[in-house]
């Protein structure tokens, strides 16, 4: 009996040494996996931004950088660039192209560099309110972007806001006449240059993180801009007069060079566009729109002076503006003529159902 229960001891304890080795290398190969796991490093996005600290856009591109990371489970990470680090939106926009740089916030002037037509997003007095504007882009002017864009390697991830157009300078702009014979501060676009000369005024192409000393060495005299920028990049300080004109609203774009977004795995391109999904155009907007009337403000408590038109005044520059919208198409060939006419459809779409 005795032989017996050893014999079967020795089974037993040899089973077990089997079992304690197949659960061994499992365990092994498990904690492997961990290790490899924590070891992968994520794909790491470079998204540049000429947006000055503490404003509405760097606020939005800190927590899509979150909704980044936990849409992709900490697969992906977006490293940011703020206040034109990286350079002015006029080159990051075009080296977003040449895939030098990931993605980026840009005005619809900076993206015009690479697809002219956009351009006209922003031509003076075209929308007659915002609420049109935005259901032209929403409904109507994504896909024309987005295929246009599409052209050049750059894909479309969404809208968002820069702000209504004003003039700024040292002293008030109430009618066109008072721009005349001036050095203009211009978008480095057609439809800006064009706006310019048909104000009599003189064109001058500069970056926005440039436009500051431009005032202070008199190399532009008047400048079209948003108080979002305004006031945060300083430019209040060398340019203190803000005349409230309401030239247009202009649109921002959010884009990324397309072979890096086609280049990701599926599942991080989807998380990628759920994180895009996760705040509406009009959120953004409604962001940015909110902080203008801050910003006016806090502009006349440090002194500075706003000037409001009348609405004869205003009528006035219209006036001038207008007849050149033929001018600026014709100057964009024919891609601006078709965009144009997407654009005039998708207004008078918007306008009949307001």
């Amino acid at each position: 009996m005795d032989g017996i229960f050893r014999a079967i001891l020795a089974k037993t304890i040899g089973a077990g040494a089997i079992l304690g080795t197949i659960l061994g290398v499992i365990l092994g190969a498990a904690g492997a996996t961990s290790v490899f796991a924590q070891d992968k490093k994520p794909i790491e996005l470079r998204y540049t931004t000429g947006a000055p600290p503490k404003t509405p856009w760097t606020m939005q591109l800190e927590r899509f950088a979150k909704d980044v990371e936990e849409e992709s489970k900490g697969a992906l990470k977006i490293e940011q660039f703020i206040a034109g680090q990286l350079g002015n939106e006029q080159d990051t926009a075009q080296q977003i192209a040449r895939g030098r740089i990931d993605m980026g916030g840009f005005s619809n002037g900076a993206v015009a560099l690479l697809t002219p037509e956009i351009s006209l997003l922003g031509l003076p007095f075209f929308f007659k309110d915002i609420a049109e504007q935005d259901c032209t882009l929403d409904k109507h002017m994504t896909k024309p972007v987005s295929d246009a864009l599409a052209k050049k390697g750059v894909k479309f991830l969404g809208w968002t806001e820069v702000g209504t157009g004003d003039i700024i300078g040292k002293r008030p702009f109430v009618s066109p006449k008072d721009v005349a014979g001036l050095k203009a501060a211009s978008a480095s676009n057609k439809v800006s240059a064009a706006m310019w000369t048909a104000l009599g005024a003189n064109p001058n192409m500069i970056g926005i993180t440039e436009i500051a000393s431009a005032f202070q060495t008199g190399m532009v005299d008047v400048q079209a801009s948003v108080v979002t920028f305004y006031l945060p990049s300083g430019l209040n300080k060398v340019a203190p007069v803000l005349t409230r004109i309401e030239l247009s609203d202009a649109p921002g774009i959010i884009m990324m060079n397309k072979a890096k977004y086609d280049g990701l795995p599926k599942e991080q391109q989807a998380a990628l566009d759920r994180a895009v999904e996760r705040r509406s155009p009009a959120q953004l907007r409604q962001e940015v729109r909110g902080f203008e009337a801050t910003l006016r403000e806090m502009h006349l408590k440090g002194g500075g002076q706003i000037v409001e038109v009348t609405p004869a005044q205003r009528d006035e520059w219209r006036k001038v503006l207008q007849p050149v919208w033929p001018t600026m198409v014709k100057e964009l060939g024919a891609d601006g003529e078709r965009f144009y006419t997407l654009l005039e459809a998708g207004r008078a779409a918007c306008e009949k159902k307001s």
